[in-house]
């Protein structure tokens, strides 16, 4: 019986050639998808756009905008939070990115007997 793997030879004998091949293939995604993540900027709010953090690809901070009204000398602690909310919800939207960007080359790497991240 044949192996429908299309990395094994008849024999079960790994084929190095085609496995090669599907690596530089990948290596070659990954590369891309991390040059657009590293160019994508990604922004989060809060306080309803009182507080917003922009954040790049990589999750790099990259700025923080903070309203002058949420500025109370009396409430630091709110801005506090703000500032916090802002950039978590930017940070996610990366990670989303990533997932996206990432996700279907690292599923890829299952076929070359490699785990999935």
């Amino acid at each position: 019986m044949r192996s429908k793997e299309p990395f094994v030879r008849p024999g079960g004998q790994p084929n190095m050639q085609q496995m090669l091949k599907q690596a530089q293939k990948m290596q070659q995604q990954i590369a891309k998808a991390q040059a657009e993540l590293a160019e994508a900027e990604l922004t989060g709010t809060a306080g309803g756009g009182l507080v917003t953090a922009t954040v790049a690809g990589t999750g790099e901070l990259k700025s923080v905008t903070i309203d002058p009204k949420a500025v109370d000398p009396d409430d630091v602690e709110t801005l506090e939070d703000l500032v916090v909310a802002a950039v978590h919800n930017a940070a996610e939207a990366a990670r989303e990115l990533t997932d996206q960007k990432m996700g279907p080359v690292a599923g890829g790497m299952g076929g070359l007997g490699l785990p999935s991240f």
